[in-house]
């Protein structure tokens, strides 16, 4: 009897906690964002520029974000299809139980990882669907205002609470109603398309199966020491993305692999080792690969002489983001306007989803809106992400990035660089992994290190 009284105390913690959650960022999520028609907006090595021959045109209330002096963007509606069309992962509630621990929800703890969930999505519709690929539905989400939200929120939290009062079991929630969309595809091409971005969003599934969920990423984590509840820095999840990846046993996924660069050095020759190394004998194709880089842009304060790289970076058609954030505040970054860094924010908590079940509801998976942020508020710790298709696009890319380091780093060391050779070539101890413990000694020496100088998020 006590220990279930414990329980209900937990789960109206839990339930608390949620609400607290979604009352305190719910305003920030869903107010507009207001864009300048005067210079061009970079979404992951895509530009757009805003201007109108319409002077008078104004921008639609419903599109999430706002031009200054009330004129339109000439192609607004391109950004905001391409915006929404990034996969979107946030805090949610009431997912099946996490092993070892009493939590159903990672509110209030698990932003970082959500946000490279983000950044491995993104870099897996590069891989399966291409950079050009839009949801063909993005723009029929409707951005809800700030006040339903909220309420919506306080409702539930005041629900459950009387449920608990009450003596009832578990609360059930009315499934909120979601518009089947029922289309008939152009082709078997769209048709292709839009069965992998169903299964992309699946591997990110709340549940144990998923091969790239909360769940698992927990599992990977409790080897370098980490726990459900415990925070995460942008190296630690850096880390973990890759052991997921290395352990996925998906058909899809054997041609995919994520390369961790080493004291911000990526060594080409390792790189390439990964990209060639294939489980079936008689595949001799090139893996891509999704290069992930934790720098540091400056001491305890972002320095702003690294504005003009993370500007470059996000320039890129090989870029697949930033974790990162802001002190207490983790958040996936994606473009920039001006100073201004976009992101998609983590912290709304919404209900869980059954990847499992045929024709899943996909809205909660699309941001409807942009945000943006000063490119001073933004933490130092970071982690940056590229893919490759094959060798010749890492070749390519990395010739291509060590043009903009240089430029960058004028006098100042680089942020991270590309050097020919194995690490083992530098003396560097072999980051081979035990079969019976995913990270070796180096590895979680590395990550305690990491963990120490990360900031602590909320």
């Amino acid at each position: 009897m006590e220990a279930t009284g414990t329980d209900e105390v937990d789960k109206l913690k839990t339930k608390f906690i949620s609400a607290w959650n979604n009352m305190k960022y719910s305003w920030v999520l869903k107010t507009k964002t207001y864009f300048s028609r005067n210079s061009p907006v970079l979404l992951l090595g895509k530009c757009y520029h805003f201007k109108y021959e319409d002077e008078n045109k104004l921008l639609p209330a419903r599109s999430g974000c706002t031009i200054e002096d009330h004129v339109i963007a000439g192609n607004v509606e391109e950004f905001r299809k391409d915006f929404i069309s990034r996969i979107w992962l946030t805090y949610r509630e009431e997912f099946p139980q996490i092993e070892g621990s009493a939590l159903t929800t990672d509110c209030g703890w698990g932003c970082t990882l959500r946000t490279g969930q983000m950044l491995l999505a993104q870099g897996l519709i590069l891989h399966f669907l291409g950079r050009a690929w839009t949801w063909p539905d993005a723009l029929n989400i409707e951005s809800s205002d700030s006040e339903s939200w909220t309420s919506n929120t306080v409702k539930k939290f005041t629900a459950s609470f009387e449920a608990s009062l009450s003596g009832e079991g578990e609360l059930k929630t009315p499934t909120v109603s979601q518009k089947e969309t029922i289309r008939r595809y152009s082709d078997d091409h769209e048709m292709r398309n839009e069965i992998y971005h169903r299964k992309i969003i699946s591997w990110f599934g709340d549940s144990p199966l998923a091969l790239f969920g909360l769940h698992q990423l927990i599992e990977y984590g409790k080897k370098s020491g980490k726990k459900a509840g415990d925070w995460y820095g942008p190296a630690v999840v850096a880390h973990i993305l890759r052991k997921a990846v290395e352990e996925a046993r998906h058909p899809d996924l054997q041609g995919i692999t994520i390369y961790v660069a080493q004291d911000c050095t990526v060594y080409s020759s390792d790189v390439i080792d990964k990209q060639c190394t294939s489980m079936a004998s008689d595949n001799t194709d090139d893996k891509a690969v999704i290069i992930l880089i934790p720098v540091r842009l400056g001491g305890e304060k972002t320095n702003t002489d690294y504005l003009d790289f993370v500007k470059g970076i996000l320039s890129l058609e090989y870029c697949v983001g930033i974790i990162g954030g802001k002190p207490k505040q983790s958040y996936y970054f994606a473009g920039f306007q001006d100073d201004s860094l976009i992101y998609m924010d983590p912290h709304y908590c919404q209900s869980f989803v059954d990847v499992s079940i045929k024709d899943f509801p996909l809205e909660t998976f699309h941001c409807p809106s942009p945000k943006k942020m000063s490119f001073r508020k933004m933490d130092p710790s970071c982690t940056i992400g590229f893919y490759c298709r094959n060798v010749q696009d890492f070749k390519r890319a990395s010739e291509e990035i060590t043009k903009m380091l240089k430029i960058s780093s004028k006098e100042k060391y680089p942020l991270f660089t590309f050097v020919n050779g194995h690490s083992r070539d530098y003396d560097f101890t072999s980051t081979t992994t035990n079969e019976e413990d995913l990270f070796s000694e180096d590895e979680k020496k590395k990550l305690k290190r990491f963990s120490t100088e990360e900031f602590v998020l909320l």
